[in-house]
Order: structure tokens, then sequence, then C-alpha cells
């Protein structure tokens, strides 16, 4: 029998907790939630010895981690690194995240995810794909040089991608209704970021189909009394998702806790945007022949951009629950099922309920990653 249980730990379900309960895996999925004692015989017991047991954390926005970054060297390899630096710290499931460049460089991104998936290369859910289709007013770190309007064989190769799931983020008022709406009928779940973008534009690219914004607060137009901007109309809509740095230094700490009151926590997906200093790799490095340094914390160009972090997604779970106050099922959901439901991955990941995947993390009473699973692994 290749089933066992894993005993010891306080459980968390997705939605609540459990005490006494021992959480049954048989080959890739979860088969039961039973009380410690009524394991059966035959099942091997695996002893957590305390802690919380938890769904795995799901990244929708991963450049690099281990010292790896997928606009460097688009490859197997290189996504395979990046999976297997995160999954040490709690990931699950990623979206190895391409920035604006060469289309040549998008198309290896998508063909190594391919690859990566096809070789059953755990945890590699699909692709996230953050421009070319950018407003070069918040271009944020991204090179203005290679930013530029989608074609129609821009949506025919995302649409062909067979790579899992695509996320594509692009500017509201750059990019028409028109080609929103056909990204989005070809399968494509759009995130609308990196443009100086009023309400009533983010309002259109929100009918037209558009389901999420990227990193909630940086690089787009900021609210104010009388025009309300992208965040405005983020924190206004009732049904996009919302991801969020939580580092300390991406978004003030009351910015934060001031989203967090103003709508559904349901809505907030925590993600890393994760660099290759992010776990383990090395403080500096080159994006695309411009250099970056680890400042207090920061990852900067010289000029003082933010680009990207190295943030790991059980380090954004603690900096919620400790500096910004909020309750842990809240946190452990924004790390896990609020990522899942934007993915339509709900079913499967975020939960550890009969059927879903065993993709699974345990942490201890400092919400530190002690051990992972992805689909029993």
């Amino acid at each position: 029998m290749t089933a066992f249980a894993l005993v010891g730990a306080r459980v968390f379900d997705g939605t609540s907790f459990h005490d006494n309960q021992a959480v049954v895996v048989d080959g890739r999925h979860v088969v039961s939630l039973v009380p410690e004692n009524a394991i059966a015989p035959a099942i091997r017991r695996i002893e957590l010895k305390g802690g919380l047991l938890a769904p795995g954390f799901v990244d929708v926005q991963v450049n690099g981690g281990g010292g790896a970054l997928m606009n460097s060297a688009p490859t197997i390899e290189v996504v395979r690194r990046i999976a297997d630096a995160h999954r040490k710290f709690g990931t699950v499931g990623l979206l190895p995240t391409v920035i604006t460049d060469a289309p040549h460089i998008t198309a290896a991104a998508i063909a190594a995810v391919r690859a990566a998936r096809a070789a059953g290369v755990p945890g590699v859910l699909g692709i996230h794909i953050e421009g070319p289709f950018l407003d070069p007013a918040r271009k944020g770190a991204h090179d203005a040089q290679f930013i530029r309007m989608p074609t129609a064989a821009d949506i025919d190769m995302l649409a062909e991608a067979d790579c899992g799931s695509v996320m594509l983020t692009l500017a509201p008022g750059i990019v028409s209704a028109s080609l929103i709406r056909q990204f989005v009928g070809r399968g494509i779940h759009v995130s609308l970021g990196h443009a100086e973008a009023t309400f009533a534009e983010v309002r259109v690219a929100l009918d037209a189909g558009a389901t999420g914004f990227t990193h909630l607060f940086n690089a787009m137009s900021q609210m104010n009394g009388r025009e309300p901007g992208m965040v405005g109309a983020a924190l206004a809509d009732t049904a996009s998702f919302l991801g969020i740095i939580a580092d300390g230094h991406h978004v003030h700490d009351a910015a934060l806790r001031v989203a967090l009151a103003s709508t559904s926590a349901n809505r907030f997906m925590l993600v890393s945007d994760a660099m290759p200093p992010a776990a383990g790799g090395p403080p500096d490095f080159m994006l695309q022949g411009r250099a970056v340094t680890r400042v207090n914390g920061r990852l900067e160009l010289e000029d003082g951009t933010l680009a990207g972090s190295n943030l790991t997604m059980d380090e954004a779970l603690r900096y919620c629950v400790n500096t910004l106050g909020v309750a842990l099922p809240t946190a452990l959901q924004m790390a896990s099922r609020n990522p899942a439901r934007f993915l339509g991955l709900h079913a499967e990941l975020g939960c550890i309920t009969p059927g879903a995947l065993a993709s699974l993390v345990h942490l201890d009473d400092k919400l530190a990653v002690q051990r992972t699973w992805i689909e029993g692994q």
C-alpha cells in the first residue's frame, strides 16, 4: 500500500482548523481527514510532532530564485531550479514569470515551461508573462525598448502555449477592450498592471474580462479623491483578485492594512515577485544588462527603482501575520486558496479535502517551513 497518514500536527483544511486529525494520502491525492486514533493499521504513519499542516503555497509571480532568472536563461533547467528553490519555502505551485523582453525570449520561456511540465517538474502550473504590453509611464524595472502593443500573432502564441495556466499582465488604457476580450476568450488569465490608467479605463478592462491586478499599489496610478486611478478601481471592484508583495519594501504597512480593510480578504493573493536572490541566491544579479543590487533588503537598479524582491512565500505569510496583524486563516488563504481560485485550480490546490492534490506544507509554531509535499511526494 502506498498510502500514508500525516499525524501530530494541527490541520488547516483551507477554511478551518482541525485538531487530533490525520491527513491520509494515497498516491497524488488526499483521501480523507480522520481522527488520529482511527487510522487503518496498514497505513504508514508519518509523525509531524506539532506545528501546522496546511495547503502548500501557490505563487503566480516568480521571476527567479536560487540564483536563476527566467529572462536571463529561459530553459527547462532554469524552470526546474526556480521551482526547486521555492519548494523548500513551502511553494507547491508557481507560475515562472518572464518580464518584458524581446519576442524570442518570451517564446523561449513558454517553450521551457512546456518542456518542464512535460518532464514532470514538480509544482510548475504554467507561466506568467508580465508585459510587454505595458504603459511606458509606469514601466518600473521593465526595459522600455521592448514595450509594444499586442498583435494577432501574440494572441495566437499565448493561446496555443500548451503549458498549463497562462497569466498575462497588460496595461489598461493602453491595450484595448477588444484585444483583452480576445485574450480572455482564448483562455488567458488577464491581470492589469504597469499603467497610468484612469478609473474608467480600468473599468473598461475589467468589463472586458480581466480578473486580476498585478502587485497592487506598485507601478500603477494611485487613488485620490477626484480620480481613483488603478488602485481605487482595484479596491472598488468585488470580483477581481489582487496580488500583493508583502515584504515591507514594496508597499507601506498602513496602505496594505487599509486595502485589506476595504474589501474582501478572499480577493488578495500573496505573490513573491521573486528574483534570483530569493530562496538562497546571491545578493546581486544582472537584469537585461542592468545591475541589480540588494540594498537594505530591497532589490534596486542603479537609479533606486525596485526590481522585484528577494521574498519567499513563507516570509510573506509571516509578514502578514506578525506585522500586518492578519488572522492566520486569512493569511493562509491569501498564500494558497485565493491564488488557486484565481487560476481556477481550487478543487486541487489551496485545500486539504478528499480528492485534492496532496500538495501540502508543514509549518512550525513560528510559521517556518519544516517540510513540503507536492502531489504526495
